[in-house]
Parts: structure tokens; C-alpha cells; sequence
């Protein structure tokens, strides 16, 4: 099986000969952030270590939530070019993200969370998203888990 790194790596290089440069760029800054989070992880002078993928997932994740938090500042400013710039970045990284949780997965898990936890208030909002979030876990964001959870015990 391919990893995700080599699946990226595979994208970057089709990229770099179709001359799709918003696809080429994105994937070259995912693949840098790929690298950093390698070099990040490495101890005492030890070599980087390749990251397993759901070390890249989670860099892919944080690359994602940048792009989203930047198109709502974006929007807000009144810039609709940059805005669409980083919805198109946004959309390539989203190729190698899972499927995001719909509305209905999201509130079963939400609460199968609850009964877990034996929440019961919204004082018990912490216990409740320990629980929930590995689960949801690069397929939905955590606002829309948090306003869920939210809800249900509300």
C-alpha cells in the first residue's frame, strides 16, 4: 500500500509536469510542512524519522484549518481574490483527507460520546470531547464537533 507522503510526493511530481502552478505550489508547501513536522519530531540529534500517516494526516489537517481560517478572514475584509485563492488550496489538501463526517455520523458519535462520559450538563463539555475528538479525527473540524456536543448537552 502507498503511503500518503508518497501519494503527495506522486501529486507534486504530476503537478510539476502538467505546470498546474496553484496545484504544484500548494503540494511543494504541504510537502515543507511535511518535512519540518519531520524535523520537529527528531531527538537528541537523532536523524528525521519518516512520519507514519496519521503524523501526515494531522499536518495535512493543520495546513487545511489555515486555509479555512484564512478565507474567513479573507471574506470578512472584503478580499474575494485571496479568498478563492485559499479555497482552491484548500480544496487540493482535502483530496487527501478522509470523507468529512455529515451532520448525522457527527451527532451519533456525539452522542455516543455523552453516554460514554455520562455527561449531563455542559459542565461536562471536557469530558465529552476527550472522548469524541480521536474519533473525529481529521473529518471534522472542531468547532463543528464543540457546537454538536454543544447542543446536544445544552
Amino acid at each position: 500500500m502507498v503511503s500518503l507522503q508518497e501519494q503527495i510526493n506522486e501529486a507534486w511530481k504530476a503537478a510539476l509536469r502538467s505546470g498546474e502552478t496553484v496545484r504544484k505550489d500548494t503540494l511543494s508547501g504541504l510537502r515543507a510542512a511535511i518535512k519540518n513536522a519531520e524535523i520537529n519530531s527528531r531527538t537528541g540529534g537523532a536523524e528525521a524519522v519518516a512520519l507514519d500517516d496519521m503524523a501526515v494526516q494531522g499536518v495535512i489537517e493543520r495546513e487545511a484549518k489555515k486555509r479555512r481560517d484564512a478565507v474567513e478572514e479573507y471574506d470578512k475584509v472584503g478580499r474575494a481574490d485571496r479568498a478563492a485563492a485559499e479555497r482552491a488550496e484548500l480544496e487540493i489538501l482535502q483530496e487527501f483527507l478522509p470523507a468529512p463526517l455529515t451532520d448525522e455520523e457527527l451527532e451519533s458519535l456525539a452522542r455516543q460520546a455523552i453516554q460514554e462520559a455520562q455527561a449531563q450538563t455542559a459542565a461536562d463539555m471536557g469530558k465529552v470531547m476527550k472522548v469524541i475528538m480521536p474519533r473525529t479525527a481529521g473529518r471534522a473540524d472542531g468547532k463543528r464537533v464543540n457546537a454538536v456536543v454543544r447542543r446536544l448537552l445544552g
